[in-house]
């Protein structure tokens, strides 16, 4: 335990010490095959955006991991090393990511605000973090699927695309039974809207299954919450996994038949059958 214990105090002062884009950068621990952050759905409205030149305007919608809770700052936020990530990406590009995170809501409550706090920016993109507060509130999720529906409908209509953000693989959502069925009616939302889904729960927990042993700590010490190491990761596979959705929508673009309903190319998703071996709280075995 003093091992574990030094391990994750050296980990923190590194952390801390140097400049979060040195772990992302290049670090296997931070990558995952393409099929496990791939977003099948056309982004119809971000790709007209990216070809016209820009600007791409994004807003990120969500709970304490939109806002960056258990991050050194706002600025090792998701939204914020999203924005870097995308610049980097499409460096000719014009990009934004606005933070509308509101900690401790669960989905009835981003329901309310999503006309004041997403489509009253007019963004190209709404990436919507949904489902973690009700897992750890309730095990009654019966409601939980058509207010995320709702939710995408409203965006829709607003000429807005969509991805749903699901659960963090962590010990504390790992503790609460119904996380299974929030994944499910996370992704089913998402294919039935035809929109996208990034399934952060099944990226987080391929970090976990091939960590290796000098891998900064991704969750903090509440169990629940990412560190800025881990937010920065999430950050850099999700421009990738956008810049390959819309790379991806201009190769179906010129073909004479290609599919309607996903991107070409997107095609080798993660089995959701597949578990691997839960963690809990009080494992010996950090959790990185």
């Amino acid at each position: 335990m003093r091992r574990i214990a030094a391990l994750r105090g050296a980990a923190a002062a590194l952390a801390t010490l140097a400049p979060v884009a040195a772990f992302a950068a290049g670090s296997s621990w931070c990558s995952a095959p393409a099929g496990w952050t791939a977003i099948q759905a056309p982004l119809e409205h971000t790709a007209a955006r990216i070809n016209a030149g820009g600007p791409l305007n994004i807003v990120a919608v969500g709970s304490s991991s939109t806002v960056g809770v258990g991050a050194t700052g706002p600025q090792e936020a998701y939204p914020y090393r999203l924005q870097v990530a995308l610049r980097e990406h499409f460096s000719k590009l014009d990009i934004e990511v606005a933070n509308r995170g509101a900690s401790g809501e669960d989905a009835p409550e981003e329901l309310a605000r999503l006309t004041t706090d997403v489509v009253a920016l007019h963004p190209d993109l709404a990436i919507w973090q949904v489902g973690t507060n009700a897992v750890l509130r309730r095990d009654d999720l019966s409601a939980d699927g058509e207010w995320m529906r709702e939710g995408v409908g409203l965006l829709k209509r607003a000429g807005i695309d969509v991805v749903l953000m699901d659960l963090q693989y962590a010990p504390r959502v790992l503790d609460r039974s119904s996380y299974g069925v929030m994944e499910d009616l996370i992704a089913d939302t998402a294919t039935d809207a035809h929109v996208g889904l990034f399934r952060r729960f099944a990226l987080m927990r391929y970090w976990q299954s091939t960590h290796l042993a000098d891998a900064p700590a991704m969750i903090g010490a509440d169990g629940l919450h990412m560190t800025d190491v881990g937010y920065d990761c999430l950050a850099s596979d999700l421009a990738a996994a956008l810049e390959a959705n819309w790379q991806a929508g201009e190769k179906l673009a010129r073909r004479p038949h290609g599919p309607s309903n996903a991107v070409a190319g997107l095609s080798e998703m993660p089995d959701r059958s597949l578990e691997l071996p839960r963690m809990r709280r009080n494992d010996a075995k950090p959790f990185n």
